[in-house]
């Protein structure tokens, strides 16, 4: 693969990317930034080449990630399993999820942080489903006790509660109830938690019903 660089062409389809022949062969890819260092004449290596490759897939794939973080925030493993899926090989992950680290574009305590919130807005759920779905994520045990210590599940339930309750008001008290602890057990809360909101929101339907 050694050889001396004949010519230097961007790609049709990217601009962003240059095609590099060596010796008037195709030789390799590489972007548009990397292709500034080159030039026609130029006598590459085999390492030479093969670190100029390396640059370049780490390069892709911090970009592809970049993309996919852009729709929302991710976990480690996330970024992970995504670089997987578009074949890079552990050296390549390596780099990139430190790159991202350091540049504070993956945190998974923050992640963690932001998962609840987001949860407690839009879905309210228990303690044991966020830590479920937490550790799903391949969030620690550490960073999930931290995100989630400081969670009030009477409240969630709650509010998890008032969103679905009236759609079983005309059921018998018995059934209600048994809907009513499924629904909350299904969003992850405790025992005790759920007989305590059952309990005030049948309150709530015999104040309505003696007024």
């Amino acid at each position: 693969m050694a050889g001396t660089i004949t010519a230097l062409v961007i790609q049709k389809k990217n601009k962003e990317r240059v095609n590099v022949f060596i010796d008037h062969k195709f030789a390799f890819g590489i972007s548009l930034n990397a292709a500034l260092g080159l030039k026609k004449g130029q006598h590459l290596s085999d390492e030479a080449i093969a670190i100029l490759k390396n640059d370049d897939a780490i390069e892709q794939a911090y970009q592809k990630s970049l993309h996919f973080l852009s729709f929302r925030a991710r976990s480690e493993q996330e970024i992970r399993h995504y670089l997987q899926k578009k074949d890079a090989d552990e050296n390549t992950i390596a780099a990139v999820i430190d790159r991202l680290r350091q540049q504070h574009y993956l945190d998974d305590s923050d992640f963690a942080r932001q998962w609840v919130e987001s949860r407690t807005r839009s879905k309210p759920k228990g303690k044991r489903a966020l830590r479920h779905e937490l550790r799903q994520k391949g969030i620690s045990d550490a960073a999930i006790e931290q995100a989630t210590s400081e969670i009030d599940e009477t409240n969630l339930a709650w509010r998890a509660a008032q969103k679905a309750r009236y759609r079983w008001k005309a059921l018998d008290t018995s059934v209600r109830r048994q809907k009513i602890s499924a629904f909350l057990a299904r969003r992850g809360f405790s025992y005790d938690v759920i007989s305590d909101i059952v309990a005030k929101i049948e309150n709530t339907f015999n104040e309505f019903e003696n007024d």
